[in-house]
């Protein structure tokens, strides 16, 4: 199946309100209003993409690791038209890439998408970039604040692609809207332009509030909760 999201089976089941599999979640009391939020983690942003993160398919298995562990999974996609902005022949600063339709905008094939709830697209329209997955929308024309408001989503914890640029904008705008984020340090690459920019970008996701954390420590902190109950 294409690991693009919005196509035939994916699209349905997100319209018909879809829900994911319960069955494995580990998730407990403090984690019951937790989010885990998946970055643009798309085949352009991996080895071998238009605009390649180095290791960036190397997330993937630990993304795969901490989806079970959450009653709510939410994905993300650059979705560029093939005139963007952003892209060097219009004066922007990328080669073209997560063009609308084709396999670099598609999911990595190795993602398991079984337990992903919602979509959302960014930077949809030839004359604006985001950089921020508040800035996206799903099928339905909504927002993902107004999502995780509906799941009465308290807490923040995000991966993905790429951590000096989309998830750095996500988190900070995770934290503007009022969500505790937390940044999952393993489970994230940065593109690193220049070869400091994603210590940076941790380093600013620390100094405005988010809590940067290892896979490995979500991970017993979910073993504890569950313990506990």
């Amino acid at each position: 199946m294409r690991r693009d999201v919005f196509d035939s089976n994916l699209y349905s089941r997100s319209r018909r309100g879809y829900n994911p599999p319960t069955e494995g979640i580990e998730m407990r009391g403090e984690f019951l209003d937790a989010a885990l939020l998946l970055v643009d983690i798309q085949n352009d942003f991996c080895p071998g993409g238009a605009l390649a993160v180095s290791e960036g398919d190397r997330i993937v298995p630990t993304v795969n690791r901490l989806m079970p562990r959450f009653p709510l999974v939410i994905s993300t996609q650059d979705w560029h038209p093939a005139n963007h902005i952003s892209f060097k022949e219009r004066g922007g600063p990328w080669p073209p890439h997560c063009v609308q339709g084709t396999r670099g905008a598609e999911l990595h094939a190795d993602l398991k998408t079984g337990r992903i709830a919602h979509y959302f697209r960014k930077a949809s329209s030839a004359d604006r970039d985001d950089y921020s997955e508040f800035a996206g929308t799903d099928d339905r024309g909504r927002t993902l604040d107004e999502v995780l408001r509906s799941h009465n989503v308290t807490k923040l914890y995000v991966v993905g692609l790429a951590t000096d640029y989309c998830v750095l904008e996500t988190v900070l705008d995770g934290l503007k809207h009022g969500y505790e984020v937390n940044a999952v340090t393993d489970a994230m690459r940065a593109v690193n332009v220049n070869p400091a920019d994603g210590e940076l970008a941790l380093q600013k996701m620390a100094r405005s509030g988010a809590h940067l954390v290892t896979s490995d420590e979500v991970l017993n902190q979910a073993g504890s909760s569950a313990r506990a109950t």
